[in-house]
């Protein structure tokens, strides 16, 4: 090569050709058409093409979704759940223990409905399960499980018989099919205390115990069954053991600390109810459960005002929930706040605008969220909230804007439901009278 002067040249300043070399050119260009070939028909992959992603395997997603649920992350849980399970399909495992905690997290929810939709998700989650695998015990005691729960009258209303009987087969079934699986057998003791036959259950509960003593749901149900013998103290210690297998489950604090509220001791109840409300702190997640208790004790104790501001601080974790929007007008009406309970027991009954739910919240409207709040309709849960805000409109039937009239409504409304109800009845009847003793008259 000539690589001097002005024009510097690549070309060969020999023109002879050398035919060796060409033979070489020749086998090396069949030898690319060859390898281009190949990789179109994808049989040689090239060495430039991206590395390819390894792929996660679903039981790493269950293994992370037992973590977050052991931590107290049940939400974080059920979602890395989803994901195992859009990857993995088939797996009857994953389904099952996705409706396990998707069940206790419904524990978690403040509204009926919010629960009902849950526990259905759940449902329709075991049922894939069974499906999947028909021969797995596990899958039809976790099936036992979900179904007792959604088997709550508030939850599934008529139906609540069939779904017990239901849930008593299914966990026949498990035992059947594994009779060393501790929980079938921890969930069939919980099945009889829902069907009231407590000596069974804590019988049934004891051998449960007896054959795996680390299992929380073993000792969850083992409370609960002292518990509804009103057993408070010795449920507390069950609780506890609970507690020393899974310490970041917020509901078995809140239970714990509901059992000595039951006991009358307040101020260790709102310990408990005050570590709940520390391991959401934790995690950051904005759970008003352990406020509303904190709020209800505070409440018992006649220390409203505090109990008030518990309330209103569970009230802006979840500003459209009106069952907490009641909860606020309930304590302000056992303060004899009147005119704070009519405006959150509005909210919570025939719901509000954004701007009235601001009000009661006392929030800013440049900061906070804004949003309208739905009413819940009357039902045996929301019975309370309805002929309380009745109660309270008629104490202030001496008000220019005239609440007898919103008052009488209310409460004929809760009437025609709940005439015969020995309870209920009386309070409307009372506070019917307040207005007419002050000259209201029925219009015509």
């Amino acid at each position: 090569m000539n690589l001097t002067g002005k024009n510097i040249s690549f070309r060969n300043q020999n023109n002879k050709s050398n035919p060796n070399r060409v033979l070489v050119l020749l086998a090396l260009l069949i030898a690319v058409a060859f390898i281009l070939q190949a990789q179109n028909q994808g049989r040689i992959v090239s060495p430039f093409a991206p590395t390819p992603i390894p792929t996660r395997s679903s039981e790493s997603y269950r293994m992370e979704a037992e973590t977050h649920f052991y931590s107290g992350a049940i939400n974080k849980a059920i979602k890395v759940y989803q994901s195992g399970i859009a990857i993995d399909p088939e797996n009857a495992q994953l389904y099952a223990e996705l409706a396990r905690i998707q069940t206790y997290s419904s524990n978690l929810l403040t509204t009926d409905i919010q629960k009902r939709e849950r526990l259905q998700e759940a449902l329709d989650n075991i049922n894939k399960a069974v499906e999947l695998d028909e021969n797995s015990s596990m899958a039809h005691a976790v099936r036992a499980f979900v179904l007792d729960w959604y088997s709550n009258p508030i939850i599934s209303g008529v139906e609540s018989a069939e779904y017990l009987a239901e849930a008593f087969t299914e966990s026949q079934i498990a035992t059947e099919l594994d009779n060393t699986n501790t929980l079938a057998l921890a969930y069939y003791a919980e099945i009889l205390a829902d069907e009231q036959k407590l000596n069974a259950a804590e019988l049934t509960i004891r051998e449960a115990l007896a054959q795996d003593q680390g299992i929380m749901d073993v000792h969850r149900i083992h409370a609960l069954i002292l518990e509804s013998q009103g057993l408070y103290g010795d449920a507390i210690d069950a609780y506890e053991r609970a507690v020393e297998i899974t310490p970041s489950l917020t509901f078995l604090y809140i239970q714990i600390g509901v059992n000595y509220r039951q006991l009358r001791e307040y101020d260790t109840a709102l310990e408990y109810f005050a570590k709940a409300a520390k391991i959401n702190e934790n995690l950051e997640i904005k759970d008003p459960i352990p406020y509303l208790a904190i709020g209800k004790t505070y409440s018992q104790t006649g220390d409203f005002f505090i109990a008030s501001l518990n309330m209103q601080k569970a009230l802006n974790f979840d500003p459209t929930n009106p069952d907490i929007f009641a909860s606020v007008g309930i304590t302000y009406f056992k303060n004899r706040n009147y005119e704070g309970a009519i405006p959150a027991l509005k909210c919570a009954v025939y719901g509000c605008t954004a701007e009235e739910s601001c009000e009661v919240r006392q929030c800013d409207p440049e900061t906070d969220v804004m949003a309208p709040v739905s009413g819940v309709a009357l039902s045996d849960t929301t019975s309370v909230y309805y002929y309380t805000y009745g109660s309270v409109l008629a104490a202030m039937h001496r008000d220019v804007n005239g609440h007898c009239e919103e008052a009488m409504k209310v409460l004929k409304e809760v009437d025609e439901v709940y005439f015969d109800d020995e309870i209920i009845h009386p309070i409307v009847t009372e506070s019917q009278e307040i207005c007419f003793s002050y000259g209201y008259t029925i219009p015509q």
